[in-house]
């Protein structure tokens, strides 16, 4: 029997499943929307019925499932406890994989969303056959997942790589975290519209949207209008000063960058580039690759994808947990 997995991408805003083979290739998904403010019950009940509608279809493909995996932005603990998530507020305190584990009767897991997006780099993406990097989601916030030595790093605790946290700014922006410059305030989708309120005359701005997006500033830059450009270059370089601090601790190969403002990839180059080249030990910078997703919008999906494969390996070592 053909067999394959359930990747699961878990958003405040859209809820997507889907079958996926070994290979990484996606037979069928299913999309609706997350709707968590309908409260835990009801986004549980509508998570259920997209799994048993995969099921049922891989069932009349002769196809078997052997796993889920389910990325959920905010801090998972190493028991798989969602701890916190902002986002998802009412699932707090809920053991996801387990509760999909005994509603469904297949293995099941459940992590940090970025940390799945992590292992789906490693397992699908530009992180193949790359020991250790550091995978960046760059969107609403900052996300990222630490690859060290082929494993994943959680921390003591599970929560580690909060890189969108790390502060930057000392007395900067208020992060609804509760700290103050952090780096996720400094390098967003939102950070580029800051930015570009500063940089770009406010009639081209306006003119570009209704309201104001990454995006439209990133089409105003390939137009070559004034201070579009500088607001991506500005964005990728708070980027580039927090990676050199970490280059220079961990020594990483590879820096992996996703998320919606990774469409612009290209225009955050430049003064990531020219920051880590003033702060990175020389022979350190050298090694360290500087590369774009290859998952694209289904990152979050091969991510729970790769988090199911996981979850039928034996127990994991202890730099895993």
């Amino acid at each position: 029997m053909k067999t394959a997995v359930i990747g699961i991408d878990i958003g405040g805003t859209n809820l997507r499943c889907a079958l996926v083979t070994a290979s990484g290739t996606i037979i069928d998904q299913r999309r609706s929307a997350s709707g968590i403010e309908g409260g835990r019950e009801s986004f549980c009940s509508r998570l259920l019925a997209d799994i048993a509608e995969l099921r049922d279809g891989a069932a009349r493909s002769g196809i078997g499932i052997q796993a889920i995996g389910a990325g959920v932005p905010g801090l998972i603990g190493r028991d798989g406890q969602i701890r916190s998530s902002v986002n998802m507020r009412p699932l707090e305190g809920l053991n996801l994989g387990a509760f999909l584990e005994e509603r469904t009767g297949i293995p099941a897991a459940c992590g940090n969303d970025a940390n799945t997006i992590a292992l789906g780099e490693q397992r699908f993406g530009a992180g193949r056959g790359v020991p250790s990097f550091l995978a960046v989601t760059i969107g609403t916030g900052l996300g990222s997942g630490l690859i060290l030595d082929n494993r994943l790093w959680t921390g003591a605790n599970g929560f580690a790589a909060e890189f969108g946290h790390v502060t930057v700014a000392p007395d900067g922006l208020p992060c609804p975290c509760g700290n103050r410059g952090c780096l996720e305030q400094y390098c967003s989708a939102g950070a580029v519209v800051r930015a570009a309120r500063e940089l770009v005359p406010a009639d081209r701005l306006a003119a570009a949207a209704t309201e104001p997006s990454a995006e439209a500033v990133a089409t105003l830059a390939r137009q070559g209008v004034a201070g579009a450009r500088a607001a991506f270059e500005r964005v990728g370089g708070w980027l580039g000063i927090a990676l050199g601090s970490l280059a220079n601790i961990l020594n990483l190969q590879a820096v992996i960058v996703g998320g919606g403002v990774a469409a612009s990839f290209d225009l955050l180059l430049p003064g990531l580039e020219a920051e880590l080249a003033q702060r990175c030990f020389p022979h350190i910078r050298e090694g360290l690759a500087i590369l774009k997703t290859e998952l694209g919008d289904d990152a979050g999906l091969l991510g729970g994808a790769a988090l199911a494969e996981e979850r039928l390996q034996p127990p994991l070592s202890p730099c895993r947990r």
